[in-house]
């Protein structure tokens, strides 16, 4: 549920991310495009939303997948349901994803998914009151 939820958020945020980049006449790009027919500049850009769209949605299901199986492994094995286990899957997570570009990004990748997956669940475990809660 987690894959296709991620994949239909990924792929409305690729559609709109597209949406917002414009290629301007300055560019080799943007003076090519500005020179084609109306029709075929429509079609184009229809086009390049539909694989940014695509490629943002299959980025998004990905990340979405593996996060939410490898927390419900952890949580199985470890049979807690606690911090740690976003943790551990935060961190296998990033570095399942960095892991092509080496060991060193697979690190980093380890260390910030799961520092963002701390941050997240600290969060949604807080008590309700202390969200509204301004800071001093």
């Amino acid at each position: 549920m987690s894959g296709v939820m991620g994949a239909g958020l990924g792929g409305m945020f690729g559609l709109f991310m597209s949406s917002m980049r414009y290629d301007t006449p300055l560019t080799p790009q943007g003076a090519e495009i500005a020179s084609l027919p109306i029709r075929q500049q429509l079609r184009q850009g229809l086009r390049e939303m539909g694989r940014a769209s695509y490629s943002s949605a299959k980025n998004f299901g990905m990340v979405g997948a593996i996060f939410s199986g490898t927390e419900c492994c952890i949580e199985g094995f470890r049979a807690k349901n606690d911090l740690y286990n976003g943790v551990a899957a935060g961190c296998i997570t990033g570095g399942a994803l960095a892991a092509k570009a080496g060991p060193q990004a697979a690190a980093v990748g380890c260390a910030g998914f799961a520092a963002f997956s701390a941050a997240i669940d600290y969060y949604m475990r807080m008590p309700e009151d202390e969200k509204s809660r301004p800071i001093a």
